[in-house]
């Protein structure tokens, strides 16, 4: 690229100097050399940038926020059942007929009529009903808002899950091209061993034979590595054209990642962990909705106010007083005090009791599962990581044993002293050492991974 640079940096200065204007192409070269740069740098995504991005645009998240937008909504309506209501109204009737207006004298009556009311009413008691719907509009938005840490946790780990997977497959497609330039660098040599007469020609086709297959593999790789970049395209929600990783390395990973004990991991998952305190939440709503229910055995007290005032005028009378006049006069207040005493509601709120009692058990049944279900998640983990580094650890040593085999083998065909089969054998092993290792070292990482998970650790570090 600094070739390049140069290339067009000296050709703009020609280019100045034949027409003169040194501002304009000025902002020309700044131009060019930023799409020169922009094309030599093509983003890759770090795995804290793939889960940041796919917490943010998850449609889920996005749901579960619009849900804690509607607890908001929730709370202050709940908030709203503490103050009095108030209510206005106003009327207008006109009345077209004919009507009685003495004893056999009936006559053609038009009337208007105007009414103007003011209420306001509060309820002072209801059981604690009003007080308990508040406590569960708040413990609606925690849960909420517990569901959202849980969500984002889960895709964080799938991301990681994925992010590893892909890098798994790209380390497996290097290993794949390197054997494969292995065996084109063996052909070359074979050739010439049987040009000079030391090897059989029927080994050029042995080897051409290795070859193809190694070209095979490749591909194999290749298109892995590709459909594992597009899982986690898929998974981010961003086009797979032109989508790249940064490379993590995850070459030496030593048994100091490991946890020594499990203990620790549980005691922190079970205080700390979402699923248990949702959980825990559920049970609180159980017990106010049990409250709510015993409400409608209490009695309910609440008191009102009300103002009116009307104005009527009818085409038979002639000496009415003025509009304004009318509703001056005819002005009145009422005050009403109300106590309802609940004496029987056909088994409503006795059932309704029963079932938000059975509900609160329930509640009770789903943590104590949930408890279950984190301590075999972590118990299972815990096991599988041990197991992970104690694979990876003997994959590391079969692959110095078969790299230090392969090596010995290799030796002894270049002298004449092993046939091309029996080192086709041991590369094979060799080969197989190292796709195990690259196995068991992503596998050691990502259980590592999830006891960090459990552990509450950023998945990023």
């Amino acid at each position: 690229m600094r070739i390049m640079i140069k290339l067009i940096s000296s050709f703009l200065h020609g280019f100045r100097n034949f027409v003169g204007v040194r501002q304009k192409h000025s902002v020309l070269l700044f131009s060019v050399l930023f799409t020169v740069t922009s094309f030599a740098q093509q983003k890759k995504w770090t795995l804290q940038e793939c889960v940041a991005h796919a917490i943010e645009n998850n449609i889920s998240v996005k749901q579960t926020e619009n849900t804690l937008l509607l607890n908001e909504q929730d709370i202050v309506a709940a908030k709203g059942q503490f103050l009095p209501s108030v209510r206005g109204s106003v009327s207008q009737s006109l009345s077209l007929g004919t009507s009685l207006v003495a004893e056999g004298i009936f006559a053609n009556r038009t009337s208007n009529s105007t009414n103007l009311g003011l209420s306001v009413s509060q309820n002072f008691f209801s059981g604690f009903r009003t007080l308990n719907l508040y406590k569960q509009s708040k413990l609606n938005s925690e849960q909420s808002q517990l569901e959202l840490k849980r969500l984002k946790d889960d895709i964080s780990l799938n991301v990681v899950d994925a992010y590893l997977t892909t890098l798994f497959n790209k380390e497996n497609l290097e290993t794949a091209k390197a054997q494969f330039n292995f065996s084109e660098e063996q052909l070359k040599q074979v050739k010439d061993l049987v040009d000079a007469g030391v090897q059989p020609k029927a080994n050029i086709y042995d080897t051409e034979a290795t070859l193809s297959r190694d070209a095979q593999q490749v591909t194999i790789a290749e298109n892995n590595y590709n459909l594992a970049l597009l899982t986690l395209s898929q998974l981010l929600q961003v086009p797979f054209s032109g989508f790249d990783l940064e490379i993590i390395d995850v070459d030496t990973p030593s048994e100091a990642l490991l946890y020594s004990e499990v203990a620790p991991i549980l005691n922190y998952a079970l205080q700390n962990r979402n699923e248990i305190k949702i959980a825990e939440k559920d049970i609180e709503n159980a017990t106010l909705n049990t409250k709510i229910s015993k409400s409608g055995y209490l009695p309910n007290v609440s008191f009102s106010y009300g103002f009116g005032t009307n104005a009527f005028y009818s085409n038979l009378i002639n000496n009415e007083q003025a509009f304004l006049d009318q509703l001056n006069d005819n002005k009145g207040h009422s005050f009403s005090l109300s106590v309802g005493i609940p004496i029987f509601s056909k088994f409503q709120n006795k059932t309704a009791v029963a079932k938000s009692k059975i509900q609160e058990e329930n509640s009770k049944l789903r943590l104590q599962q949930a408890k279950l279900d984190l301590e075999s998640n972590i118990q299972r983990a815990y096991t599988d990581a041990q197991a992970a580094f104690k694979a990876y650890d003997a994959a590391k040593k079969s692959m110095a044993s078969q790299e230090l085999a392969f090596n010995n083998s290799k030796e002894r065909y270049d002298i004449g002293n092993m046939t091309a089969f029996d080192l086709e054998q041991a590369r094979v092993r060799l080969i197989n050492a190292q796709s195990s290792l690259i196995i068991a070292k992503y596998d050691f990482v990502f259980k590592t991974k999830v006891l960090d998970f459990y552990m509450g650790k950023s998945l990023t570090n």
